[in-house]
């Protein structure tokens, strides 16, 4: 019982459940996560450590960058807790996949960019 209440104490914080809504889509870096969010750097990688010291969240290295991902065992767990709030937010889910179309228009344009210079 201690587990669940530490789980639900973290996702308590609105920015980490965002975090771990739009982590549960896609993998992203913290400036991928910053442009979604519309977050400040300092905001978004203090709540992603306090996420990853609470294990729902992982980061790997990508070269220079640091990608986060939830994992799949995460994920599993996380899916029946947070499938009633996600149906309930739908307004907001369709907001994050917005932004997250628009990141992926907005890196392709910044790739195009660099090849043309």
């Amino acid at each position: 019982m201690e587990n669940l209440s530490k789980l639900f104490k973290i996702l308590s914080d609105p920015t980490r459940l965002r975090i771990v809504e739009i982590l549960m889509v896609e993998d992203l870096c913290v400036c991928e996560l910053m442009f979604v969010l519309k977050l400040e750097q300092s905001r978004v990688s203090h709540q992603l450590r306090r996420l990853r010291e609470a294990k729902l969240v992982e980061k790997r290295k990508h070269g220079k960058w640091v990608i986060y991902n939830i994992s799949e065992d995460v994920q599993r767990t996380l899916k029946p807790l947070l499938g009633k709030h996600v149906k309930s937010e739908n307004i907001r889910t369709l907001k994050i996949h917005r932004r997250l179309a628009n990141l992926k228009i907005k890196l392709r344009n910044e790739i195009r960019k660099k090849r043309i210079e």
